[in-house]
Parts: C-alpha cells; structure tokens; sequence
C-alpha cells in the first residue's frame, strides 16, 4: 500500500448519486469547495439501476396496451413488442452503465471527485480507500455529508442466499428476458417489475405476504391487482415465502400454505436498506447498518458538522425527494459557513419539511397510482378531522376520450377545520400527470373555496378536480382576503 495522500476541502460528500451532486452543486453555487466520494457510478442507483432503466422497460408495454385499447389504433397494430429495442432503449438511458457524462458534469460545475470507498474517520475526517488499495487522508473545513443511500434488503428465508436471488439492480440490467420469473414481495418494486416482465410475455407470480401497495389508499392495490392478473401475472397475496431452492436450471419457491412455485429466476423486493454498514459512523457515536436520524436542515443531532440526505436517512425514499433534501442540505451547509442567514422555519430555504407530509410518488404500473401528502388512515391516526371524497375518473369525459372504457378512482382528503387539502391520490392510466396540481395543493394549503376558481381545461382528465370539489359541495364561507 502506498503512503496516503492529503486534501482539503470545505466540504465533503459520501455518496455521488443524484443526492450527493445535489448537495455538492449547492454548496458551491454558495461559495464552497466540495468533493464527492463514489465507489460506484457517478449518477447513482437511479442513474443506472431504478427510475431511468425501469422506466424505459416500463414504457413500450404501457404505450403499446394503450393503443390496443383504443378504437382505430387498435386495427392498426399487427405485431408484437420488441424486446430487444425495450432493452437497447434502456441502454441508452442508462447511457450504457457509463458515468463519463456525469463526471464531466461535475467538472463543469467545479464539484470534486474522487474515486473508492470512503469511512468517517474522526471529526471532519474522511479517509478513501481506492480500488488499488491506496488511500486518501480528507479534512473538511466545514461539514461531512452522507448520501450513500440504500440497497435491497434481503429476509430471513430457509435458502435465499444460496439462490442467488435477483434485486432490481439486476432486474433493471437485464440482457435476456427469462421465460419465467417469480418476485417476492408486493409493493412498489415488486409491482412495477411485474408490470414490466409481464409486458415481455414472461410468466410472472408475485407471492406477497400481504396485499399489494399497502400504505397506500387500499383501493390503489387493488386495482393494481386486477389489472396484474389481465396482464397474465398470477398473485399469490396474503402469502409467506418458507423456502428457496435454486436448481441447475430453474429455482424453486415453497410457501408457507404448501404452494410450490418454480421459476427461471427470482427477484426479492421485500424493502431497503440503508448503506451505512462500512462508512465509519461507529467512530463518531452512531450505529453502523442503522439509517442516519436528522433534523429538518438534514444535520445529525448532535453532530454540527455532520449531514445526510436521500435514502440513508429513511425520511422518504424517492429520488425527487432525496434531491429536495440535498438543495436544502447543501444551501444550508453554505449558509452556515459563510455565515448567513439560515431560514429553518418550516416551509423555509433551508429545511426539507415536505418530507412530513407532502411527499409526491408515482408508481408507474398499468394504471399508474399518483399520490401526494397523506391517506385518508394516515390523516385520521394524525387527529385530523376529515372528509374523503371519492370519484371515478372514467366518469370524465376527458377520460373517456383519453382511453376507451377508462378505469379509475380519485380520492381527495379534507381537512374539515382548515378546509384545504391533506392529500390526494389518483389511480388510471397517465395519471400521473395530474400530481403536480395536487402537490401544489397540498403544500400551498390552498383553500377548498380558492381551488373553485382554478378552472380545469375541458374535455381533459383534470376535470376531475371539478368533479371532487362538485362531489364535496362548495364551501358557505367567504374566502380570506
């Protein structure tokens, strides 16, 4: 091993996925230097194995059962999907696992790199350890942020290790679609995967301990789940993986009500976890393997110098929201070291409270579930007193024009003291195009009485705002000047 090297920056990052570039332009769009430390790619997990590369096997299949759901589209398609263009598209899209682009971003925005694993050494002390084992001694003027995000988290079931189980790293990387592929596991990943395979004509059984999308508004799963199961994809819910055994050429999967599941592969998709296992948190007091507890500006109490944001730090694990946390963070991180005004008020330029509740997701199965803010259950175990309203989309008729036999539900969910908006969400096809009006709803607190006046286009499937508010009733008061 080499002797180590020496540097200095104001601040340095663990982590150089779409958080940790985040953080890092930030701090220096504030006056700071910053530097990345990344052992992987340079863009991160959604760069190269979540939202771009799944969205891209997604897409064609969607488009493609739109079309042949359409009358006059529908006599024009003769064939069937091509595989092999889904899987060059999404080579494309995750620019071929290259990172060239990324770092040549980071170049121009004056962010430094450095390649190889790094660990919290002490107090503003990070040390690198390359691929050739060489290492690099790292002081920080300032602050050390964590945003080595998650993986996939692995249960406890009798031979799961041995089969070499897919996660959605591999999943998303395929080079060969299998003939037959069984997924563990019922939420996001785990449907949005079922999705995609069942798009390729993969045979397709999804065990799931309990139902589908569960924290989401229960009629969300379950129009998934019918929508799966004309999709071919056979559910096996309320169903708990006992055994897997991998074979020479298949894999075979036990349940624990005496069901036998063979399949070319498995996925397991059952949660994540955070990538703080080897980052030296132990030498600064906290729990190596644990996720990374902070306040609204992304600091670790009790730690001045010590931030994290994005998936490590449980508090919403979504890309979008990750980046929302890093402007906050690296915004923050420049504030103070400059000696700034900090604004850590909520709604503030230096906090992430949208994170408690008015986080925006979509999941993107066939319909697609948008949703922002809270659940009707997660509004009323919060003490709100609330109103839901229910309406089904396809009774729009900018929904029926939009696809023929239009299947779909809004909920909205009222506070009835404030009367505005706590949260919303919207199950169809192409539904997510309608989150952004809602999450700026919900975070804007705009009044029931105010939104009577944000006239919906016609015919288009946002009159379902209408609709809702139509459904609720008019407020009696006057609005506040």
């Amino acid at each position: 091993m080499s002797a180590a090297s020496t540097a200095e920056y104001d601040l340095i990052i663990l982590g150089g996925g779409a958080v940790g570039e985040n953080i890092a332009d930030r701090a220096v769009q504030g006056g700071l230097t910053a530097l990345i430390v990344e052992n992987e790619l340079v863009g991160g997990e959604c760069s190269y194995w979540a939202c771009m590369p799944s969205k891209a096997l997604l897409r064609s299949a969607q488009a493609l059962r739109a079309a042949r759901q359409l009358p006059g589209a529908a006599e024009a398609i003769t064939g069937q999907l091509n595989v092999e263009a889904v899987l060059a598209r999404r080579d494309y899209y995750t620019s071929n696992w290259s990172d060239a682009g990324q770092v040549q971003w980071l170049n121009s925005a004056g962010i430094g790199l450095i390649r190889g694993h790094g660990r919290i050494t002490g107090t503003k002390k990070v040390t690198v350890t390359a691929a050739d084992g060489s290492t690099t001694e790292l002081t920080a003027r300032h602050a050390v942020a964590v945003a080595t995000g998650s993986a996939a988290f692995l249960p406890d079931i009798e031979g799961l290790d041995a089969a070499r189980p897919w996660t959605s790293r591999e999943a998303t990387s395929i080079k060969t679609v299998p003939a037959s592929l069984a997924i563990i596991g019922g939420g996001v990943v785990a449907t949005e995967i079922a999705t995609a395979f069942a798009g390729f004509g993969t045979t397709v059984t999804l065990i799931a301990r309990s139902g589908l999308l569960s924290g989401m508004e229960p009629f969300a799963g379950e129009l998934v789940a019918a929508a799966l199961r004309e999709q071919g994809v056979t559910l096996l819910l309320d169903t708990k993986t006992s055994s897997v055994h991998r074979g020479s050429t298949d894999v075979t999967i036990e349940t624990s009500d005496g069901q036998t599941i063979t399949a070319q592969e498995v996925l397991i998709a059952t949660g994540r976890t955070p990538n703080t296992r080897d980052i030296g948190l132990d030498t600064v007091g906290l729990k190596p393997g644990d996720w990374i507890e902070t306040d609204d500006t992304l600091q670790v109490p009790g730690l001045d110098w010590l931030y994290a944001a994005g998936d490590v730090t449980n508090r919403a694990l979504l890309t979008h929201q990750g980046k929302y946390q890093a402007r906050a963070a690296g915004d923050v991180i420049a504030a103070r070291a400059t000696g700034a005004d900090v604004m850590d008020a909520p709604w503030g330029r230096h906090v992430a409270t949208a994170d408690h509740a008015a986080v925006p997701q979509v999941t993107f199965t066939d319909p697609e579930i948008a949703s922002v803010g809270l659940t009707a259950q997660a509004a009323a175990r919060a003490g709100y007193d609330i109103r839901v309203v229910d309406y089904e989309i396809g009774h729009v008729a900018g929904a029926g024009l939009h696809a023929e036999g239009y299947k779909g539900t809004a909920r909205m969910v009222v506070d009835e003291a404030r009367k505005v908006i706590l949260g919303m969400t919207f199950v169809g096809p192409d539904v997510s195009e309608l989150l952004h009006a809602a999450t700026i709803a919900v975070v804007s607190e705009v009044p029931l009485n105010r939104l009577w006046h944000a006239v919906p286009a016609y015919p288009t499937v946002s009159e379902i705002w209408l609709r809702l508010l139509e459904t609720y009733g008019r407020p009696a008061q006057q609005p506040s000047a």
